[in-house]
């Protein structure tokens, strides 16, 4: 009889369990209205229970066995078929570690890694990022937590070789693990300056028999020569050139002249002086 009436739902399966619950019904109560205010023996009831059991098997065997289950990984329910002989839902049977997604970038990148899976996740659910610097592996006990909660998406901006390994997302529910997505990420170090322009130079040489490739003139093939000065303008531009510099040089001489003192007009000043003493001197004689 506990066989019988033993139904275990998981909250997130998700099947024919309408169906399945008419179908119980309908022989429980068919046994219910068949033995009301009826003694039998044990074996009577056995039998009937046990004809009840099969008769529902046979009627929920008939429905439709769609399979949900997403591969490649995860504890799923929800695409679980229905186990006749337990009256429950099996899971989908995948392995909770998924395989590994790897990824490349440059030094001085930025880099994002989601955490999200194909099939239908439960609402309390909590996702916990984790790290393994510069080793790919699954091992939980290498990996240090980064963040926890609600963050599907683990940006890394700008990217560093330090940042080189294995990142871990981990998704629960209910203090269980529903999935494990694990991401190896790999940092190409930055070219040097002017190293990738001597490799190209190396391997054409090696392609060209050792002989080191033409200077390429860096103009464009349909552009014309710079033209040349005409004779005129030439001449032009020495008369003004010419002008310019007697000008600046008659400015500074008349400067200098304005500027210096003149030893000529001094000596007439003291003339008149001179004379009065003359003058002096005759009428004394």
């Amino acid at each position: 009889m506990s066989r019988l009436l033993y139904h275990q739902e998981p909250s997130s399966a998700e099947g024919h369990d309408k169906q399945l619950k008419e179908i119980m019904e309908a022989e429980i109560s068919s046994l219910l209205k068949e033995f009301d205010g009826q003694k039998n023996s044990e074996t009577v009831y056995e039998e009937r229970l046990q004809k009840a059991q099969d008769n529902f098997i046979t009627a929920a065997s008939k429905l439709p066995r769609g399979n949900e289950c997403v591969p490649p990984c995860g504890f799923q329910t929800r695409g679980g078929q229905y186990n006749c002989e337990l009256c429950r839902y099996d899971s989908c049977e995948f392995p909770m570690d998924c395989p590994f997604r790897d990824i490349t970038v440059r030094e001085g990148s930025s880099s994002q890694m989601w955490c999200n899976v194909s099939f239908q996740l439960p609402d309390d659910i909590v996702m916990i990022w984790m790290f393994s610097e510069q080793v790919k592996t699954q091992v939980r006990d290498q990996f240090k937590e980064m963040t926890s909660g609600l963050d599907d998406l683990y940006s890394i901006r700008p990217t560093i070789l330090q940042d080189q390994g294995t990142y871990l997302c981990e998704i629960l529910s209910g203090g269980l693990s529903i999935v494990r997505l694990y991401y190896y990420l790999t940092v190409t170090p930055r070219p040097l300056m002017g190293h990738s322009v001597l490799q190209d130079i190396f391997d054409q040489s090696v392609l060209s028999g050792h002989q080191f490739p033409k200077p390429v003139d860096p103009r464009p093939l349909d552009d014309d020569p710079p033209p040349l000065l005409s004779p005129l303008t030439l001449l032009l531009t020495a008369a003004f050139t010419s002008g310019f510099l007697m000008f600046f040089l008659l400015l500074g001489a008349g400067y200098f002249w304005a500027t210096t003192p003149n030893p000529i007009s001094n000596q007439e000043e003291e003339d008149p002086e001179d004379e009065f003493y003359d003058c002096e001197s005759y009428e004394d004689k």
